[in-house]
């Protein structure tokens, strides 16, 4: 989240999705009642092989043979992303400077582009995440992140998790505060899992929103006490985040969401954009007016279940790196229409291309994980 914060135009189709969301119902939580936990402790059971994937993904070309007049073979590249209007924004497309280490380890050690991918059943999952031009440009280290991985117990009751979190563009040490919330929240929501569930299962909202929120405290308790711990304000750390909860069990088929703060969660069903999914209460311009919630200090949750999934749906994930310049741009729009909608997840190098679609005066950090909705 830059601290210049771009005008976006919600011209995009219907105002409402198909997967209509509920409100929440937030209770108050329980005190802190646990100290920390590895990820070792929390993640120790043994991994089960999953079934192949529904969802087609797109195959990787047979290396040619090497032509027998002795001439180099012809290597296919993407190249440079595609970009929206005439010409290219002024920044290169690809890395420049990075972060020192006796400036700032903490930053120095970021790597300046994330990508990951899953598949589990009829689920397929792409995520991504690039530093912004601006910070590229000015040698700072990227403040977004994002989490990929399963909590639960393993087999029918357990969850894919799906988070992202953008640090505030003024808080000096956001880039280690959003990757400590993905970090502490796969461990918080992975101790409620079973309750999760069973709240997903029956499609009980007021339960899952309590259930959330009671994590979510503890969260930005942690997240405090690590700043403190490092003699450091715990402001330095403030981040959005927004999660994504999804059974493993085929019969379940309502997502749950939580965010604190802003970004994007945008559903793309039967060639269709429906960008207000879980956060109606857009301005004109298309932003959203949440930038002083943020973890380690606000606890605000917004939850809510989203459903029915159908096979086909592609539901997209995002900081507002992506979610500002997708309602703001039409060519955005069909560019992504077209890589994402047509039924096939790509392999996870060109979805990684296709997320850099450039639009002028975005140059924000750019974070998504994508979810392919197959046939169960």
């Amino acid at each position: 989240m830059g601290e210049d914060r771009n005008a976006a135009r919600m011209n995009a189709g219907p105002s409402h999705a198909a997967l209509e969301p509920s409100h929440a119902a937030l209770e108050p939580s329980d005190p802190l009642e646990e100290t920390w936990r590895t990820v070792d402790q929390v993640f120790s059971e043994p991994l089960q092989r999953p079934a192949p994937p529904a969802t087609t993904v797109t195959e990787a070309t047979p290396p040619s043979p090497p032509p027998s007049d002795g001439t180099a073979p012809h290597i296919p590249v993407l190249g440079v992303p595609r970009h929206s209007g005439p010409k290219p924004p002024l920044y290169p497309a690809e890395p420049r400077r990075i972060p020192a280490v006796r400036r700032d380890p903490t930053a120095a050690l970021i790597p300046d582009i994330v990508v990951d991918g899953a598949a589990y059943g009829s689920l397929t999952v792409r995520a991504a995440s690039v530093r912004g031009d601006s910070h590229r440009y000015q040698s700072e280290p990227r403040q977004d992140s994002l989490a990929l991985t399963r909590i639960g117990e393993p087999g029918r009751d357990e969850l894919l998790l799906l988070a992202v979190a953008d640090g505030v563009g003024s808080a000096a040490r956001s880039h280690v505060g959003s990757q400590e919330a993905c970090r502490l929240a796969a461990l918080h929501l992975d101790a409620a899992s079973a309750e999760l569930t069973e709240a997903l299962r029956a499609g009980d909202q007021g339960r899952f929103a309590s259930l959330v929120e009671t994590q979510m405290q503890r969260v930005g308790t942690l997240l405090t006490h690590h700043a403190h711990e490092r003699g450091d304000d715990p402001a330095a750390y403030a981040t959005t985040l927004r999660c994504l909860l999804v059974p493993q069990d085929p019969e379940i088929r309502t997502r749950g969401f939580l965010a604190v703060g802003d970004g994007g969660t945008a559903l793309l069903r039967a060639a269709e954009w429906h960008l207000a999914l879980t956060d109606p209460e857009q301005g004109d311009d298309g932003m959203i007016d949440t930038r002083t919630a943020a973890l380690p200090h606000d606890h605000g949750v917004r939850a809510r279940l989203l459903g029915p999934a159908l096979p086909g749906d592609v539901l997209v994930l995002c900081t507002d790196g992506l979610s500002a310049p997708l309602a703001g741009d039409g060519g955005m729009r069909d560019f992504l229409r077209s890589a994402w909608g047509s039924g096939t997840a790509p392999a996870p190098a060109d979805f990684l291309w296709q997320l850099q679609y450039r639009v002028k005066s975005y140059d924000d950090d750019r974070t998504a994980v994508v979810l392919w909705e197959g046939t169960p």
